[in-house]
């Protein structure tokens, strides 16, 4: 519970931070919201569904991730700046790092939901329909800023974050695809041994 309260206060701190002064007031809204909706569902739902701290501190990075974002815009982090200047890259690409994310953390989320509720037998067909489901989130994503820009012109501009690139939607869901595909491969074994313990820890309780 400690290392929780220590998530929600750190998350709290960087809103606060976030909030003052953003780049683009109503980007920073935009990018900050699916972070905060997330925290009060956590809240909500947290004596009937309590998740493994493994997933608790995948949530919490990608919050980061989110909050950053809000306060620089996408297009605008000083890291990734740095880094598109050193590298000679031709965008900031702060984005393909939150929509990575956006599929290697849900995949988690999908995965032990899945597990505890008993909802599919087999870990392979377990794999494969939890990736789907990141990459109808992915779409759905996409739809929402498709339609953000549509009803407020220049102002959604930041929201998308395209800098130009003519791929970016396509490669926003190419990147939660192989966030999610690297969590199959290379953290699904972490996330099994989180599961074993928080079961033990689950019947010491009881």
């Amino acid at each position: 519970m400690k290392l929780l309260y220590g998530y929600l206060v750190i998350l709290l701190a960087l809103l606060v931070w976030s909030g003052i002064k953003p780049k683009e007031q109503f980007t920073w809204f935009l990018e900050v919201l699916p972070a905060i909706l997330g925290i009060m569902v956590l809240i909500v739902t947290f004596k009937n569904f309590r998740f493994t701290n493994f997933v608790y501190s995948l949530v919490f990075i990608h919050c980061v991730i989110l909050i950053i974002g809000g306060h620089y815009t996408y297009a605008e982090v000083p890291l990734f700046d740095w880094i598109q200047n050193t590298f000679n890259q031709s965008r900031n690409n702060y984005d393909k790092l939150g929509h990575f994310a956006q599929g290697f953390v849900p995949f988690f989320i999908v995965r032990e939901m899945f597990i505890r509720k008993n909802v599919v037998n087999g870990k392979k067909w377990l794999s494969f329909i939890a990736v789907c489901i990141v990459m109808a989130i992915s779409v759905s994503y996409e739809f929402i800023e498709w339609l953000v820009s549509v009803l407020t012109a220049e102002g959604g501009d930041a929201f998308l974050g395209t800098q130009g690139y003519v791929w970016d939607t396509q490669s926003d869901m190419l990147f939660a695809t192989i966030g999610a595909i690297i969590g199959v491969l290379f953290f699904r074994n972490s996330h099994d041994k989180a599961l074993k313990h928080f079961n033990l820890d689950a019947r010491n309780r009881a």
